[in-house]
């Protein structure tokens, strides 16, 4: 999957978990830049993207992600380690 392919479906997660189809991320996303984005719904967006690329985050992982960039990195990993 290429990167653009990741940031395509993770603009699908996003607009579904916030039920916002005008959310598009970018590589330097934050919580700060989406309204809705707290505590509560960054556990569901965990678990939504974990779904959408059929992967699991761990804890430390959850916790060091800075932006969707780095999510998008983790998810980069995560797939070529399946391979």
């Amino acid at each position: 999957m290429t990167r653009e392919e990741i940031f395509e479906r993770l603009d699908q997660v996003f607009q579904d978990v916030f039920d916002d189809p005008e959310i598009h991320v970018s590589e330097y996303t934050t919580a700060a830049d989406i309204e809705e984005w707290d505590s509560l719904e960054h556990i569901n967006l965990i678990v939504a993207v974990e779904n959408a690329f059929d992967i699991k985050f761990t804890m430390g992982e959850v916790t060091t992600m800075g932006n969707v960039g780095e999510m998008a990195d983790l998810i980069d990993r995560k797939q070529e380690q399946k391979k």
